[in-house]
């Protein structure tokens, strides 16, 4: 169902894959930014990317669940971080890393932006994931 693709031609990414190919006809979600709020809205992290990324990751592990989906079927991602500063954004990253989202490895892109759309906010995760067949209804 999911062909992930990394070129040999291409210099080889450290944990994600340079394409990942869906056949027609199989359930895609895509998956609004996953943002590092708890359930009754606070910002969870305040000033601590890493905390905010670990959040998020909670967060998008159950937009994932009610769509029927999880980490392992995540093929693309999107990681915002507010930074400039590549040893902030490789600590994210290596959040990312932990979770078992890379484990795919899914394709992403790590992107340094002025800021998001939260007061406080600094990191956020856009997906789309496989919704498996054993998970239609």
């Amino acid at each position: 169902m999911i062909r992930r693709v990394t070129s040999p031609a291409l210099f080889p990414p450290p944990t994600y894959s340079h394409a990942s190919v869906v056949e027609a006809g199989t359930k895609l979600a895509f998956l609004a930014g996953s943002v590092p709020l708890d359930a009754d809205g606070q910002l969870v992290g305040e000033g601590d990317p890493v905390r905010q990324a670990e959040q998020v990751l909670v967060n998008l592990k159950e937009q994932l669940c009610s769509v029927g989906s999880d980490l392992a079927h995540v093929v693309a991602t999107d990681v915002y971080v507010v930074s400039s500063d590549t040893a902030v954004m490789s600590a994210v990253w290596d959040v990312v890393e932990a979770s078992g989202l890379s484990v795919g490895p899914h394709s992403s892109t790590l992107i340094g932006v002025a800021c998001l759309g939260y007061t406080g906010q600094l990191v956020e995760i856009t997906a789309t994931a496989v919704v498996p067949e054993e998970a239609r209804p």
